[in-house]
């Protein structure tokens, strides 16, 4: 479990404890910029941002993680749904039901463990992970890789759970909403099956021989829109398609999560073609 510490700790900005991780893993020499790219303006580390119908820090994703901390009798910190904080608790239920010689209270922390891999990390990760390994560099691109598989091990020594995490079945599919709405909907990784970082809006505007707007992907998104709604729409059906394509490649590690991403990616790309 020392791993997944570790890995949750070069989430966190990359100073001298960072730089001595990163060579024990022989990731490679951390670079500031590398890391600022990736979690401050590509791909947010918060659960939140991934599971939550808007897409955004906090809101009912977040509650739902600080709540299974109070299952737990602890107290949740400011930042339940940090990728950090949350590979910490996970490590700790494993140390603890590793160390339990209560064979009663060990099944109940495994259950916990479980119930924790599955509703609040596999609902996300395996999705953020790939993406990340395209748009990170230098050793994140390897930090992703390496967390990814051993993700993949823990889920391989977990029962398979029998539904699918609530996260992914309470949040409302993308539609056919216009406008502002659009925009928002499209901002939400658990409602399009897919994460649009800035990247991929790049390559629309490049398509469409126009540079991005600088600011956040909201406004940038909005501005080229309005200036050409068909092309846009139409990159982004490619955005969908693809990623319900990459879903597809995780399917025998993550099961049902990799299908239901799938499917809502599909359908996501359908309901585009239909504005």
């Amino acid at each position: 479990m020392e791993l997944l510490r570790a890995l949750g700790a070069l989430v966190e900005a990359a100073g001298p404890d960072q730089q001595r991780i990163a060579a024990v893993l022989e990731l490679g020499e951390l670079d500031a910029a590398d890391h600022t790219e990736l979690f401050s303006f590509a791909l947010y580390p918060y659960a939140s941002v991934y599971l939550g119908i808007e897409g955004m820090l906090g809101g009912e994703a977040r509650d739902r993680i600080a709540g299974f901390w109070r299952a737990l009798s602890l107290v949740p910190p400011d930042e339940p749904d940090h990728l950090a904080v949350m590979l910490a608790l996970y490590a700790q239920l494993v140390e603890r039901a590793e160390a339990e010689e209560d064979s009663a209270l060990r099944q109940a922390v495994e259950h916990a463990r479980a119930a924790f891999f599955w509703e609040h990390l596999a609902s996300w990760l395996p999705v953020y992970l790939a993406k990340a390994r395209t748009a990170a560099r230098g050793a994140y691109a390897r930090w992703a890789e390496l967390l990814a598989a051993a993700l993949e091990r823990e889920a391989a020594s977990l029962p398979c759970p029998v539904a699918l995490p609530l996260h992914l079945r309470e949040v409302p599919a993308f539609d056919d909403a216009v406008d502002d709405a659009l925009v928002s909907a499209l901002l939400a990784p658990a409602r399009t099956g897919f994460i649009l970082v800035r990247s991929d809006l790049r390559r629309i505007a490049e398509s469409m021989g126009i540079a991005l707007r600088q600011g956040e992907r909201r406004y940038a998104l909005d501005a080229l829109l309005a200036q050409d709604r068909v092309a846009v729409l139409s990159g982004l059906v490619a955005q969908a398609e693809e990623a319900a394509e990459a879903h597809g490649a995780l399917v025998a590690p993550w099961g049902g999560i990799a299908r239901a991403w799938q499917a809502r990616a599909g359908e996501t790309a359908a309901a585009l073609r239909a504005l």
